[in-house]
């Protein structure tokens, strides 16, 4: 059960994190975070934590030897 729900957060980090750089770069209007360089610069911070905890999510934990 916790793997999917790590793989679903993953998920929805990446997506948050691409809509707050989209955002923050100006494609996407209406939002007080449109053309910030703020959200231009925490998205892909976001987004990218969220490719690492699915990498984690759906890899697994390291064995030691």
């Amino acid at each position: 059960m916790g793997k999917i729900v790590a793989v679903a957060l993953a998920v929805l980090l990446v997506a948050v994190g691409g809509v707050w750089t989209l955002q923050g770069l100006g494609y996407l209007e209406g939002s007080s975070m449109t053309g910030s360089t703020l959200w231009a610069t925490v998205g892909p911070i976001v987004a990218a934590f969220g490719v690492a905890l699915g990498y984690v999510a759906i890899r697994g934990p390291r064995k030691r030897q």
